[in-house]
């Protein structure tokens, strides 16, 4: 029996957490044993205060699931010199301990079964990169998380969906950290989450690739096309697939009207996928959509940086005119926040699976960015350079995330249940409050 940090416990296995465990029971230890057939999770029962592990094997779909508990103890320390009784008692029987009896047949996402010419070309990267070895085999376990009612999911993750599972599956990642736990009663918002402060509900979205010419990616050479993308061409792009979202139906129904989603904060969660790389300079325009204000940088006579703000009413992007603020439209007021991240990409997988230990002892990844400029007169972020995986390199799934939250929503999102977060506001004289 050996110890593996939440990291990467929670890729193997966080799909699997009830509700009902968390509102119990504080999850102090993650182990393994045999290679990791059996996880152990050491548990401490809030109404008792005593101590227990949880054992957990794959089933015949390959999804961790339980089956078995130690006896209950004082400490974690004798909880885990017991636990070995029980695991052997597990192993003794394994085959009849690992059948659950209501699974299907394991789903094989990554063998391709199309030609090299159809395969997304991030797939393609995945799977021949041993360079992006800890993304392939972090990704792997997490993706037993999903269900294939249509038995379309395998084409559409191989070609065409690939980036917006991804998206999904970054959520389901930030979530799990969090932690919450995903319930699966509904299959309407994408998330339904419920953890220790309450209930979250999360659908998905995001910014595709449009086949009409007016909207392929404009050149950004100038500031001004640069300006002008961010502030018309990108609102433009993000409005379509929110809009969509507010006004969509599942059984006659809109989101919030569905009984398990209502007087809880309901979240869309948005991706730009409309080019390749495009995240990393178009999602500074979603505020702009968003609060229908544009700011502008200027410095105060004391020398600091303040956002000047301006009223948008409309964004124009050649004969395409649309209306700004989504949070002003109709029925706005039922969504709490936007939530966006455009760290959420295949490189964060990559980072994230060598810090939990996936993937080839070859790769060493090298973290190139931007931080906070401390300089009450700064205009620019500072370049930093991390190495991703040494004792001071800190990195969580919730690290690049946005959160825009919505002035009129009627049930606003309390901060504390997206820990981390970056949270924005808007202010009554236009100005964007941001808190971390």
């Amino acid at each position: 029996m050996k110890p593996i940090s939440k990291l990467r416990f929670e890729a193997l296995a966080s799909y699997c957490r009830k509700p009902e465990t968390l509102l119990h029971a504080d999850e102090l230890e993650w182990h393994q044993a045999y290679d990791e057939t059996i996880l152990i999770v050491v548990v401490k029962d809030y109404n008792d205060g005593d101590y227990s592990a949880l054992l957990l094997t794959k089933d015949l779909m390959e999804r961790y699931r339980w089956v078995g508990i130690t006896a209950f103890y004082d400490s974690p320390a004798e909880t885990l010199e017991n636990a070995p009784a029980a695991i052997e008692k597990v192993m003794a029987d394994f085959e009849n301990a690992k059948r659950q009896g209501d699974e299907g047949e394991p789903v094989d996402f990554f063998t391709p079964v199309f030609p090299a010419v159809r395969l997304n070309p991030e797939l393609t990267t995945l799977l021949t990169q041993r360079s992006f070895s800890p993304a392939l085999e972090i990704i792997k376990p997490m993706m037993r998380w999903y269900e294939d009612p249509d038995g379309n999911y395998v084409e559409q993750f191989q070609t065409t969906g690939f980036n917006t599972r991804l998206w999904e599956l970054y959520l389901f990642a930030m979530l799990a950290e969090v932690p919450f736990a995903i319930e699966r009663k509904h299959s309407v918002p994408d998330f339904s989450a419920a953890g220790p402060l309450g209930k979250l509900f999360i659908e998905a979205t995001s910014v595709n690739p449009s086949g009409a010419a007016h909207l392929a990616p404009p050149p950004m050479a100038t500031d001004e096309q640069r300006t002008d993308f961010l502030r018309n061409y990108m609102p433009i792009r993000f409005a379509g697939p929110l809009v969509n979202k507010l006004t969509h139906k599942h059984q006659e129904l809109r989101y919030w009207e569905h009984p398990h989603v209502r007087n809880n904060p309901l979240v869309f969660a948005i991706q730009d996928f409309h080019a390749p790389g495009s995240l990393a300079y178009s999602s500074d325009a979603l505020p702009v959509y968003l609060y229908g204000m544009w700011w502008t940088k200027e410095q105060d006579a004391a020398g600091n940086v303040v956002g000047s703000p301006e009223a948008i009413e409309t964004h124009v992007w050649g004969d395409k005119v649309i209306e700004s603020g989504f949070f002003y439209l109709p029925d706005a007021e039922h969504i709490s926040a936007v939530i966006i991240n455009p760290n959420a990409t295949i490189s964060k997988f990559n980072r994230m699976g060598l810090m939990a230990g996936f993937g080839s002892p070859d790769v060493w990844i090298t973290r190139r960015g931007f931080a906070e400029n401390p300089r009450r007169d700064a205009t620019e972020p500072m370049p930093d350079t991390y190495e991703v995986g040494s004792p001071d390199y800190v990195e969580s799934w919730m690290e690049g995330l946005s959160v825009f939250h919505n002035p009129n929503a009627n049930i606003p999102l309390d901060p504390d249940l997206l820990p981390g977060a970056a949270h924005h506001f808007l202010n009554g004289d236009g100005t964007l409050l941001a808190s971390y």
